[in-house]
């Protein structure tokens, strides 16, 4: 049996992150009964980023996946055994929420040897990295994951970005101070776009589960 972990840094159960990671985890399972996928909505869980406690850094005992105990330690382990994982996060203020930021710190400084500076998870895994943001392609500040991502292509592979753009940020744009925005061009791309974002995350789904098979 092949594990992938998605992990969900959005706040909102039902809207276009979870829902692009829900269409991901369609794909995947599509493949067949040999695959397990668990979702973890970060927002649900009770827990502090990097604490530079320091105790995976101790000389006879140290350990790359962060031993903090919080409610993200066993996502955490679990994470160190699975065959995949999918980071999803809405974009704010041109960066990943601040839950998912404090979750790669957890997951990423255990991997940094200061040593020798190298960056080693306890397996290679295929990894997805997903966005979804109210920029559009061509106009948008998104610095995605940032420097974390530099952490994973080292420690784990090459990324896979699944990008979703204009996307909807509310379902009634009448009943909020929002005059900056046309619901009328919003709908529009949404008609023109939403499903084929959908699509993508399906096939990135199915695609990696198909390469664990």
């Amino acid at each position: 049996m092949k594990k992938i972990m998605i992990i969900d840094g959005g706040p909102r159960k039902n809207f276009n992150t979870a829902s692009m990671l829900q269409k991901f985890a369609e794909g995947a399972m599509s493949v067949g009964n040999e695959i397990e996928v668990k979702t973890v909505r970060l927002y649900n869980l009770d827990y502090k980023g990097c604490m530079s406690c320091m105790a995976c850094k101790i000389k006879g005992r140290a350990s790359n996946v962060c031993t903090f105990k919080d409610a993200l330690t066993p996502i955490l382990e679990e994470i160190a055994q699975a065959d995949g994982l999918v980071l999803g996060s809405p974009i704010y203020f041109g960066q990943i929420t601040g839950q998912m930021q404090a979750f790669l710190e957890r997951l990423a400084f255990p991997w940094l040897s200061y040593n020798d500076y190298s960056m080693t998870a306890p397996k290679k895994m295929p990894v997805v990295l997903m966005e979804t943001m109210n920029g559009l392609p061509d106009n948008n500040n998104s610095q995605g994951y940032g420097p974390m991502e530099y952490c994973i292509t080292n420690a784990l592979g090459e990324p896979e970005h699944i990008n979703a753009y204009n996307t909807y940020q509310v379902k009634s744009y009448d009943r909020f101070e929002l005059a900056g925005f046309s619901e009328e061009a919003k709908r529009q791309w949404r008609d023109e776009h939403w499903e084929e974002d959908l699509q993508k995350a399906y096939d990135a789904g199915k695609r990696m589960a198909e390469k664990m098979a």
